[in-house]
C-alpha cells in the first residue's frame, strides 16, 4: 500500500515543474536545420527555426556566440540587455552580440517564426538561461 502512494507522490512532484515551465513558455518549438563546423576555427554555425504560438515568450537567455534572428512570419518583440525593446515583422532581422542576455515575445495575433543563425563555440551549450 505504501509503494503506490510513493509512486503517485513522486509523479505529482515531477509533473508540477513541467507544468510550471510550460506556463512560462507556451507553444515554442525549435527545429535545428543545419549544424556545421566553421573552417579554421573553434566555432560552428547552427541554424534553427523557432516557431512561437500566440503570446509565447522565450525567457531571458544568452548564447556562446553571435546570433542573427530573421523573422519569417508574424511580429516578434526582442529585448536585449541595455537596449529598448524592438519589434520586428516578417523580412526584418536583428544581430545579437555574443553573450548578450535577451528575450523574445510573440506580440502578433497569430503564430510567429524566426530563422536563428548562430556562430558559436563548438561543444558549448547553445542556450544558457539568464535570470
Amino acid at each position: 500500500m505504501k509503494t503506490p502512494m510513493i509512486k503517485i507522490t513522486a509523479f505529482a512532484l515531477l509533473a508540477f515543474p513541467l507544468q510550471a515551465v510550460q506556463a512560462q513558455q507556451p507553444d515554442i518549438q525549435r527545429t535545428e536545420l543545419v549544424r556545421s563546423d566553421v573552417s579554421g576555427s573553434s566555432k560552428e554555425v547552427v541554424q534553427v527555426r523557432v516557431d512561437l504560438g500566440p503570446e509565447a515568450f522565450a525567457a531571458n537567455h544568452r548564447h556562446p556566440g553571435e546570433e542573427v534572428a530573421f523573422v519569417l512570419e508574424g511580429s516578434l518583440e526582442y529585448t536585449l540587455e541595455g537596449r529598448a525593446p524592438v519589434t520586428l515583422t516578417a523580412g526584418q532581422s536583428l544581430f545579437i552580440p555574443s553573450g548578450t542576455p535577451h528575450s523574445a515575445r510573440n506580440v502578433g495575433e497569430g503564430r510567429a517564426s524566426e530563422l536563428a543563425t548562430y556562430i558559436v563555440e563548438k561543444g558549448a551549450a547553445l542556450v544558457e538561461p539568464v535570470e
